[in-house]
């Protein structure tokens, strides 16, 4: 198959610059500007944009610099645990147990509060148990060889279920002020919510990671084609395995930030999580399958969700209507992508006077014995 089908220009897995073809011959201009045009992100920009306007023309104080600290605060979380998450995916995995994580580590904080734990101990021991739950998912799933989708659904239930065997019904509450002021505070002289100079700084970090490093390489191998990386010497069950880790970590951190944020601490928190959090990566332009995305498109589609989220509140929609939106974006992000990469490809060939190789196989189709 030609690499220049199965991974979009700037996805960090390009064989060759965007104006020059594998054989190193220049492609024309036309077509590395429909590159660059095609991107998924310029498009999810183009839908931020729309979004805004549409939000402004909604609500006069949709605008205002309140609004734009709540809508940001009110999806932190998951942008947190999303970012992570882009690179399970990326790497051809999947990580459904991290609101049950979330929970969990708001139970343990809770727990650890309330028994006369200073803070400083308490939010360290939750870290830890983080950890250890993304060790357990990765150990099944990379070790043992367990599909993660089944592995974390499992996971999921386990979590959860000690979340309410630590903390139970209850709620705990009165944490110390500084510490809800770090849930629901502003940065000084700015909008922004204490919590999302962690997004901002995991989004750094994790976009170097994977568009910048080896490490990234290795993972677009690995979800590209897990035996092909395997043969070239990648590490992939080591690597998958401090992903999950690394999710794991960072689903605890989001479950701090929760609860900073609501000043309570609960078992039944960070509930329906996931199903935002698979949106958001999705919708950035991660393939479901694996091998391609970018960081970029992860944040773009991040604020996307948020203003939407937003914009809806303010015109008093129901809830279940921003349910239902949600599940369509989910849709979208799978169908439209794939129907997109699939015509720049043909227009690709077309603007180079291309036709497409003998016996190509489409996704979701068998090839011929």
């Amino acid at each position: 198959m030609d690499d220049r089908t199965s991974a979009p220009a700037g996805s960090g897995t390009d064989p060759a610059p965007a104006d020059v073809d594998a054989s190193g011959a220049p492609r024309g201009r036309g077509v590395a500007i429909v590159g660059r045009l095609a991107r998924w992100e310029v498009l999810l920009a183009f839908v931020l944009l729309g979004l805004v306007w549409l939000g402004a023309s909604l609500s006069p104080v949709f605008l205002s610099a309140r609004n734009f600290s709540n809508l940001i605060a009110a999806v932190i979380e998951v942008g947190i645990i999303a970012l992570p998450m882009a690179l399970i995916i990326v790497a051809g995995e999947i990580d459904l147990s991290v609101e049950s994580m979330v929970g969990l580590a708001a139970s343990v904080l809770g727990f650890l509060y309330a028994a006369g734990y200073p803070l400083e101990m308490a939010i360290p021991a939750v870290l830890v148990v983080g950890a250890l739950g993304g060790l357990l998912n990765g150990v099944l799933a990379t070790m043992a060889g367990l599909p993660s989708l089944v592995v974390t659904l499992g996971t999921l239930a386990l979590f959860r279920g000690l979340a309410l065997v630590v903390l139970g019904p209850r709620g705990i509450s009165g944490f110390p002020p500084e510490f809800s002021a770090f849930g629901f505070g502003t940065i000084p002289g700015t909008p922004l919510p204490w919590p999302f100079v962690i997004f901002a700084v995991l989004a750094l970090v994790l976009g170097f990671v994977l568009h910048g490093t080896w490490i990234g390489r290795q993972l677009f191998a690995a979800g590209k084609n897990v035996g092909a990386a395997r043969y070239s010497g990648v590490r992939v069950a080591r690597m998958k395995l401090l992903l999950f880790v690394l999710a794991g970590l960072i689903a605890a951190l989001a479950g701090v930030v929760l609860a900073a944020r609501l000043a309570s601490a609960r078992a039944d928190a960070g509930e329906g999580m996931t199903l935002t959090v698979v949106t958001i990566v999705l919708l950035g332009g991660v393939n479901i399958f694996g091998g391609r995305g970018t960081i970029l498109g992860v944040v773009l589609a991040f604020f996307t969700l948020a203003v939407l989220g937003n914009a809806l509140r303010l015109a008093n929609i129901a809830s279940e209507i921003q349910s239902i939106a949600i599940g369509v974006l989910l849709i979208i992000s799978v169908v439209i992508p794939t129907l997109a990469h699939q015509f720049k490809s043909a227009l690709d060939r077309a603007l180079r006077g291309r036709r497409a190789p003998a016996g190509r196989v489409g996704p979701g189709e068998m090839a011929n014995p």
